[in-house]
This record gives C-alpha cells, sequence and structure tokens, in this order.
C-alpha cells in the first residue's frame, strides 16, 4: 500500500520531511509515503489527491492543523476524526479499519481525541464563530482540506483517514494580523504583516500566543510523523 499525503502548508510539510517540495508536486519521503504539497483550500487539496493517485496513491491521508470547536481541545491535541462534514451538511466517514488501527496505536504516546471535522472555506477567526459551528455542525474541529481529500477518496474507492492537530482553542480570537497577512496558498506575506504590526502594535502579543501554540502543534505532528510508517501500515 502505497500512501498519499496531503498536506496545505509550509510549516506543515516540514512536520514531515525536509525535503523540497513545490506547490502542486509531491515526493516520496520513504519507500510507501508519498506527499504532496497543495496549497490552502478545497481546490488545491482535491487536485493533490488527484495528482496522488496517478502516482501511485492506493490510501490517502490528509495531515496538517486545525482550529478547536470543543472546549475540551487545546493546542497540541491530536483530532482523529472519525467523520466529516462539509459546507453543504454531507457527513462522510472515515476509513473503520484504519480509524480502529491509528486510534489504538497513537493513544499509546498521545492524547487522542474522536468527534466530526467540519470544512471551512476561509478562516474561521473569531471566538464566537467557532462555538456557533460546533452547535450548528456537533463538530469538535475544523480545517479547510480534509472534505476535499475525503471525497476525492470515496469516488476512487480508496481509504481516508485524517491526522489533524489543534492550533488555536475555540476560546480563542486570532489576531487580525494574520487574515490581513495571509496569501491565498496559505503564506504569511512578510511585509504586510510588519506594516499591520505598525499601525497596531496592540496585535503583537496575541501574534505571540498563536506563535506558541502553533508550536504545539508542530511538536505534536513531528512525534506522529515518526511513527508514520508504522500508522500507515494498518493492512
Amino acid at each position: 500500500m502505497i500512501t498519499g499525503i496531503v498536506v496545505a502548508l509550509p510549516e506543515e510539510l516540514k512536520t514531515l520531511t525536509s525535503k523540497r517540495i513545490d506547490k502542486g508536486h509531491c515526493v516520496f519521503i520513504a519507500d510507501k509515503l508519498l506527499v504532496a504539497y497543495s496549497g490552502a483550500g478545497y481546490n488545491n487539496a482535491a487536485l493533490a489527491t488527484e495528482l496522488l493517485i496517478s502516482k501511485g496513491a492506493t490510501q490517502l491521508m490528509s495531515w496538517g492543523c486545525a482550529a478547536a470547536l470543543s472546549t475540551l481541545l487545546k493546542s497540541g491535541d491530536l483530532v482523529l476524526p472519525d467523520s466529516l462534514i462539509d459546507v453543504d451538511d454531507k457527513v462522510m466517514l472515515v476509513d473503520q479499519a484504519w480509524h480502529d488501527y491509528a486510534k489504538s496505536f497513537l493513544m499509546s504516546f498521545t492524547n487522542v481525541k474522536v468527534g466530526k471535522l467540519t470544512e471551512s472555506t476561509t478562516i474561521i477567526s473569531s471566538s464566537r464563530e467557532k462555538q456557533q459551528l460546533e452547535l450548528i455542525t456537533g463538530s469538535i474541529a475544523l480545517d479547510m482540506e480534509s472534505i476535499a481529500i475525503a471525497k476525492v477518496a470515496e469516488k476512487k474507492g480508496l481509504p481516508f483517514l485524517a491526522i489533524r492537530v489543534i492550533v488555536d482553542p475555540v476560546n480563542m480570537d486570532l489576531p487580525r494580523a494574520v487574515s490581513y497577512a495571509l496569501s491565498p496558498d496559505g503564506y504569511i506575506i512578510l511585509h504586510k504583516l510588519i506594516l499591520f504590526l505598525i499601525l497596531h502594535p496592540i496585535e503583537l502579543s496575541g501574534l505571540i500566543r498563536l506563535g506558541l501554540y502553533f508550536n504545539n502543534a508542530q511538536s505534536t505532528l513531528k512525534r506522529i510523523a515518526k511513527q508514520l510508517e508504522i500508522l500507515c501500515d494498518f493492512k
């Protein structure tokens, strides 16, 4: 089995490999692990998934960060979704056998939270919006790419699993600087960030806190990445 892994953001990619991967391309990081760097959002993730399949992937994984919708989640917590819900309220299931195997395996060395993962088409920056989404969807976390990968997997009849780690807790409002300085592909545009901070220096403390939360998420992803070949060898 070749596992195709879709990663949306460059900082998430660094938790898997030091190899250079250009956006829209994929490389093998191990004999049976093929990683694609997609860029952020549904369309990019769907295209990257199709690319992985064309290169031989026989099972698919969404890898990266997520925002918490549940108060029970904190930064660095691993979310192992058992189902996903899209913006049209369609519910999709992950591969049950792979999910059961992953849960049993990962619980031995990290805290695993199981629940529903919901799709977001934009960055959800306010705590109030996140709380409303939990009430509406019953989800514990959200991201922007997993549902796209799941839909391609379903269409092709391939197993799918999502590995997502929490960055921002539900009670955190993201600093406005993030939305202002973020490119469509998930890069922080440095000169825009610096300009925003010069004009709004009060935003600095929020950015520092977000950076610490992101470091927590990266640490968890790196810890899981060391076990990735075992995690993907479930059959």
